[in-house]
């Protein structure tokens, strides 16, 4: 399957059904195949061939997603920008992957004018909704086109793509093959109820999970509703309106969304499904989620290189057999999907048996090709035979993963490991704190000492000693953070994240401070 195949099996399914539908306006799937069969004409007449990447720099947009199709059937690679980067970031991005054209939206024309001069390699620019100075508009771009069916063989199954974070230092190309999807849409497919004609509702990035989810809705012929801001009130004003099916959120704005003065009376019994992913989500919360939205909540989890679905939880998996919440699996990854091979490695390559941490290392068709022309980078991610992710965690007796923290986060303190996440779900069970960051910082006395930097509940006072012991009762004096810091807000990235690596270095400016 291919990325256009999506498309076409939904057009199938119902040519004149909403595909993609944006501020009230559809686009059906008969519409969003006639702009694909246009959009490769004009890839093809503007002289980018099979096998050349072309990028889309927008925010979320029906006709930008509408575009990718229009990639996909020109035989090419799409490689989706991140809007929220700097044009440094983007340039790098761009030039590093090889894209031979960029589409953008008017609303970053600014960045494109201010990047174009570092890249040499585009061939073809152009604008999604205006004529820009030094590029055509779509329209402008597309006129005279016959918008008949088009398609043109790929030289090859690389279908996108996908810049890393780059948290850890450049941004890598993460090549995601036509195979790579079809076994993310099949895990998705198998993994969670789909019952009817789905309608998800994408208020996160599309350049992110939120777009690659809209594969296996679009197979079933299903309605993508295409949030352009993020506003969690109008979220819930839509999941009303278009009787949402299905809908994804990175877990910090299911936090905000549990405090939204609007949730209580929004009806939403037509969701079916509400994936939370993307970082790790505090038990306490989940719960809090359960009662608030309902039964629905389904957890995924993956990454870039294995993308979603390394290991699920359905919605019924969040609850016990009596009908209970199984409040012990929550702070689980779920179990790994029945088309993925999960294991758990020590440094030397042995795979460790159930109950022992160690890395998460997975392999199967969910798995990359490879990072774009970085051999040393695959090679060191593919050794042994298995995808390093980098996260350290452990298999249950019942086959449910769990996630301890990332490698490069755990601290050892006294000698002892302290994994950052373990302290964080602690902390999130307290009643004043909306979310936190663990770190360690130098310490004289423990080698590394647990620093908590916590961002309360809009009107919350906390007592750090009263923090401490709060803890302390619960996960022992060695776990327990030494520091207290108390911040309006967290930095993040683009996708929701906490940015530790930021945590850290901001403390480390004022290490010259006492202890709170």
């Amino acid at each position: 399957m291919r990325l256009v195949d999506y498309l076409d099996k939904g057009a199938q399914l119902g040519a004149h059904s909403p595909c993609l539908t944006m501020g009230g306006t559809s686009l059906s799937y008969a519409q969003v195949q006639r702009i694909s069969w246009c959009v490769a004409r004009g890839l093809q007449r503007a002289g980018i061939r099979p096998g050349d990447k072309v990028a889309v720099l927008s925010s979320n947009d029906a006709t930008a997603f509408a575009t990718v199709f229009g990639i996909s059937r020109a035989g090419c690679v799409w490689c989706p920008i991140n809007p929220r980067n700097e044009a440094g970031e983007n340039a790098y991005v761009l030039d590093a992957f090889d894209c031979a054209c960029l589409v953008f939206h008017g609303n970053y024309a600014p960045m494109v004018e201010q990047m174009r001069s570092q890249l040499p390699k585009l061939r073809a620019l152009v604008c999604l909704d205006q004529r820009q100075p030094f590029a055509p508009s779509m329209d402008d771009w597309l006129e005279g086109l016959d918008d008949s069916p088009f398609d043109i063989a790929p030289p090859d199954d690389v279908a996108m793509i996908a810049g890393t974070g780059g948290t850890t230092g450049q941004p890598k190309g993460v090549m995601l093959s036509g195979r790579n999807l079809e076994a993310m849409s099949a895990l998705t497919l198998m993994g969670y109820p789909f019952e009817g004609r789905p309608v998800y509702l994408a208020l996160a990035p599309l350049t992110h999970a939120a777009g690659v989810l809209c594969l296996p809705v679009m197979a079933l012929g299903g309605q993508v509703v295409i949030m352009p801001r993020p506003d969690l009130g109008e979220f819930l004003g839509l999941i009303e309106e278009h009787r949402v099916t299905h809908a994804f959120l990175p877990p910090t704005l299911i936090y905000m969304l549990l405090q939204h003065p609007q949730l209580a009376q929004t009806k939403l019994d037509s969701l079916q499904c509400f994936w939370y992913g993307a970082a790790p989500m505090s038990a306490a919360r989940l719960e809090e989620a359960l009662q608030k939205i309902g039964p629905v909540m389904a957890q995924l989890f993956g990454q870039t290189e294995a993308p979603m679905m390394i290991s699920m939880m359905s919605p019924r998996e969040h609850f016990n057999a009596d009908g209970t919440v199984a409040r012990h699996r929550l702070s689980s990854a779920g179990r790994p999907g029945p088309l993925v091979q999960v294991g758990v490695m020590n440094g030397d390559g042995v795979l460790l048996p159930t109950g022992e941490s160690g890395e998460i290392v997975v392999r199967g068709s969910l798995v990359m090709l490879g990072y774009y022309r970085n051999p040393q980078a695959t090679e060191e991610a593919s050794r042994h035979g298995w995808h390093h992710t980098g996260d350290i965690g452990y298999l249950d007796a019942d086959g449910f993963l769990y996630i301890v923290d990332r490698a490069k986060d755990m601290i050892i303190s006294g000698g002892f490991n302290v994994y950052s996440a373990e302290v964080e779900q602690v902390l999130m069970q307290h009643p004043d704190v909306q979310d936190s960051a663990v770190v360690g910082l130098p310490d004289e006395k423990w080698g590394e000492r647990v620093v908590a930097v916590l961002q309360l509940h809009a009107g919350r006072q906390v007592d750090p000693d009263e923090i401490k012991s709060f803890v302390k009762a619960r996960i022992g004096s060695v776990k327990a953070p030494k520091q207290i810091e108390l911040w309006l807000d967290l930095p993040r990235s683009k996708v929701g994240k906490v940015l530790k690596k930021e945590v850290r270095a901001a403390l480390l400016q004022r290490a010259d401070q006492p202890p709170r």
